[in-house]
Parts: C-alpha cells; structure tokens; sequence
C-alpha cells in the first residue's frame, strides 16, 4: 500500500495543436552604436519613426552596457611622475528588433541618413 502512495502517477500537460499554419518568425535586428546619447536616441528614434511608418511590431530600443575604455597617462616624463592625466572613452550601444519586416521596411530603412559618429549593424535572424 505504501508503494502505490509513493508512485502516483503525473499527468503530463499536452502541447494544443492550434489551427492556424505557424510562419517562421524572421527578425531584423538592428544594432546602432555611438559615441554621444543623444546623436545615439536620435538616430534610434528616427529608426523607430521609420518602421512605425509601415507598421511594423517594434521591440526596443533596448540600451545594452555603455564600455568605456580609460587610458592614464604622465603629464611629465621626469621630476613630477606622479602628475597623471586621465582620458576616457564612452561607447553607447541600443538594439531594435523589427519582427517580420516587409520589403518596404527594409527599403526604407536603408535609404534612411543618419548622423556622422552613429555606426549600424543589421542583422536578419
């Protein structure tokens, strides 16, 4: 008796097969880099404008980590070494998925003029 307790048995939950045909989900994903944030969230918005045009499903803009890169360096090479100076560099990163664009987006978006300094990277996954 005690076994038959311990051994229950568990209903394990179906997937439902729905009706309608699953087309393959495509994305676009957009990935813009920039020295200064707001050069960056302009162009990022002008993008978004862009595909909300031809209504498009939008996911983002996502910000993803800033790098920064630090360099130290010696004011005077002799009697005052420890006199340093400190330069850094910022570099902002965001992230825009186009869920199933059309081919009238994907014109659009690369007839688009963004800003000097705003480096894009587009990727169809």
């Amino acid at each position: 008796m005690a076994e038959s307790t311990l051994k229950k048995e568990k209903k394990v939950a179906k997937p439902k097969k729905s009706s309608k045909k699953e087309e393959p989900i495509s994305k676009l994903r957009i990935r813009v880099m920039a020295y200064e944030y707001k050069v960056l969230d302009l162009s990022v918005k002008q993008i978004i404008d862009t595909a909300m045009r031809y209504d498009a499903k939008i996911v983002g803009p996502i910000p993803l980590p800033t790098e920064i890169k630090k360099w130290t360096v010696n004011r005077s090479p002799f009697v005052y070494k420890n006199a340093r100076e400190q330069f850094e560099m910022r570099v902002h990163r965001r992230v825009i998925d186009i869920i199933n664009p059309s081919p009238k987006i994907m014109d659009a978006l690369t007839n688009l003029s963004l800003p000097s300094g705003v480096n894009i990277d587009v990727k169809i996954m």
